[in-house]
This record gives structure tokens, C-alpha cells and sequence, in this order.
């Protein structure tokens, strides 16, 4: 981290990394992320200085091997892919779905309408992101961006204990963060690199995205700033996941289009800015007491539907919610036999 610091790089003395600082950009991945367009305006510099403290930034990560060069063969971004970091989903169905976890370095966005169990799905990855490499995990934190006043510590409690894990070491490595705002929310995210070197944050979630921007800006004629503020805010989480190495979930609302006669109306809020920024795009909806989740974006991945249910363990499988309630079923017909067959000599007669 100490070669990181902003006065490493030539040109860049005390006055401007107190400039620097004070924007809340405190090290060089810092300033790959935020850009030099966003540097010049929250610093006063001009432009073309902002550009070029920004390339030597670049360089130099570049020259530690942080980030890779701006001309590469295939066969190095295939072998780079290969090292990326999956955190698994807990469930066999969703892991299918996402080919063996939630990639680092991507944005995952998962919408549907409430209760398809998306904060739900969200609470689990904050503990499965935990878990030993070995076991599916990536040995980090949580950093979770509350935007809806839904993140509930309880929860994480039954779902640690219900994966065999401490509840206590779940939630030291939880950090979270409430947004009152959609420009809280942005300056949360702008704030974070710090939190996130700190605190081995492995995992960034945003529950939901698009909420406050929704609430904040209506009507068409603030659409276009909307649209303009949330482009802004998705980029840096992408960035912010590319930069630190870590996995960027976001959820999402939605609505429903009046123009739909046949077939499903439900569409994600937020439009072309959020559909074109996220990696993998992910629709839970309900299915009676399951729900379905479906790949309706990706670079590689087929379109296909998976069943997954919810349970105080969190997300499951479906078949381990049927195991779990056969096995109750069956533990009660038995001893109801047993009670019927040799009843016991001491029970008064009821009659």
C-alpha cells in the first residue's frame, strides 16, 4: 500500500495530494477509478493535469502488474480469466446458473418485483463470500450498501448458523452502510477504497441501485439528469470492482410496461445506462413457494432458468427444502405409530 501512496508519483507534491485527498481520493487506484474528467471538476484543477497524474497513476499500476497493459493477446486475457475469483452461491442450482459463483471484477445485477427474495440472495453472498477459497468462497468481507433500510444482522446470524459458521466473525467482517440519498449513495461508493483495503472486502453490494434515483428524480423532465447521475454511479461501481479485484452485486427494481399484451411485463427500472453497464444480469421471480431465476444477459453464459428456494438457511436448492420437510413429516407419522401401538400404562383412560 505504500507505493501506492499519491505523493509516489512524479509531479504530484503536498499541495496537490491534500487537493487529492480532500475529494476523498487517497491512493492511485483511487484515481484510475474516479477518472480524470471527475478529478478536474471535484479538485479545480484543469483538465490536462488531471489527465496526466491520472496516466502516470495508470503506468504505474501497470508496471506493479495491478492492472493490465493496454495491448494484450487473447491468450493473456484468457489466462488472466482463468485466475479470477468465484464466490459460490451456496445452492447447485444457482452455482449452474452462474457457472460456479459471482465473478470478481464483474457487476451482477438481479432484479424482480419485492419478495423474490433479493435481499434475501444478498445476505447469503455476505456470508458466502467468507468462506475458505477451498470452499467456494474468496477469505474476505462484505462491504453492503443499504439504500432501502432492509439489511437485517439477524438474518445473518440464522444463515451463519445454519452453514455451520460463527455469527459473531460474520458480521465483524460485514461493513455497512446506509444511504439516505442517491448523492449519499454515490459519495458511500466514491469513499470506499479506502474501506476496502482496509477491511479485505471482497464483495460490494447495493441494495437496491436504482431505489433513491427512482424516488428522488420524477417525471420525464428529470430523466435525463437521473439517467446521467445512475450512469455515473454504475461506472464507478464497475470500476471500483476491476480496480480492487473484488465482486460488485447490485439489486434492482422494477416495473411493469403497459405495451405487453402476451407474456411477462415485468422490466427493470433504470433503462439502457444500467442494462449496458452490468456483466451478468440475473430475473428472480416467484413461482408459487419457490422462485426461479433466470440468465437474461451475459458475455458467455446460456439463457437458462434454474429453481431455488428460501429458508432460514438462506438461499437453498429445492430438493434440500423437500428433504427438510419429508423428514419432519415422516419423524411425526412415526411417533404418532408408536404412541398408537403400545400406549402407555400409566395414561388414564380418557373416556
Amino acid at each position: 500500500m505504500e507505493d501506492l501512496r499519491l505523493d509516489s508519483l512524479e509531479g504530484v507534491g503536498p499541495v496537490t495530494t491534500r487537493k487529492l485527498s480532500d475529494a476523498g481520493i487517497h491512493n492511485i487506484m483511487d484515481l484510475i477509478v474516479r477518472g480524470p474528467v471527475e478529478i478536474a471538476e471535484v479538485t479545480g484543477m484543469d483538465k490536462e493535469t488531471a489527465e496526466k497524474i491520472v496516466g502516470k497513476a495508470r503506468q504505474q499500476l501497470i508496471e506493479e502488474g495491478l492492472i493490465v497493459k493496454d495491448f494484450v493477446s487473447a491468450t493473456e486475457i484468457y489466462k488472466r480469466r482463468q485466475d479470477i475469483g468465484k464466490i459460490t452461491t451456496g445452492t447447485n442450482c444457482l452455482d449452474t446458473l452462474f457457472d460456479g459463483g459471482i465473478e470478481t471484477q464483474a457487476l451482477t445485477e438481479v432484479y424482480g418485483e419485492f419478495g423474490c427474495g433479493k435481499t434475501q440472495f444478498c445476505h447469503t453472498m455476505c456470508i458466502m463470500v467468507q468462506k475458505s477459497k477451498e470452499e467456494g468462497g474468496l477469505s474476505g468481507g462484505a462491504l453492503y450498501i443499504d439504500t432501502e433500510g432492509t439489511f437485517r444482522p439477524e438474518r445473518i446470524v440464522s444463515i451463519a448458523k445454519a452453514n455451520d459458521m460463527d455469527p459473531e466473525k460474520i458480521l465483524e467482517n460485514i461493513m455497512v452502510a446506509r444511504a439516505y440519498n442517491s448523492a449519499h449513495q454515490t459519495l458511500i461508493l466514491e469513499e470506499a477504497g479506502t474501506v476496502i483495503k482496509e477491511n479485505n472486502i471482497k464483495l460490494i453490494i447495493v441494495d437496491s441501485a436504482v431505489g433513491l434515483f427512482r424516488a428522488e428524480y420524477l417525471g420525464r423532465g428529470t430523466l435525463s439528469v437521473r439517467q446521467q447521475k445512475l450512469n455515473h454511479f454504475v461506472h464507478l461501481l464497475v470500476r471500483i470492482a476491476e480496480i480492487y479485484n473484488c465482486a460488485a452485486l447490485a439489486t434492482n427494481q422494477v416495473m411493469a410496461s403497459p405495451d405487453v399484451f402476451f407474456g411477462d411485463p415485468t422490466r427493470p427500472v433504470g433503462g439502457n445506462v444500467v442494462a449496458h453497464t452490468s456483466t451478468y444480469r440475473i430475473y428472480f421471480k416467484k413461482s408459487g413457494k419457490k422462485r426461479i431465476a433466470r440468465m437474461v444477459d451475459s458475455p458467455h453464459h446460456p439463457e437458462m432458468d434454474v429453481v431455488f428456494a428460501l429458508s432460514d438457511a438462506g438461499v437453498i436448492d429445492p430438493e434440500e427444502d423437500g428433504k427438510k420437510k419429508k423428514k419432519t413429516t415422516t419423524t411425526k407419522t412415526t411417533t404418532e405409530s408408536v404412541d398408537s401401538e403400545n400406549p402407555d400404562p400409566t395414561e388414564p383412560n380418557s373416556e
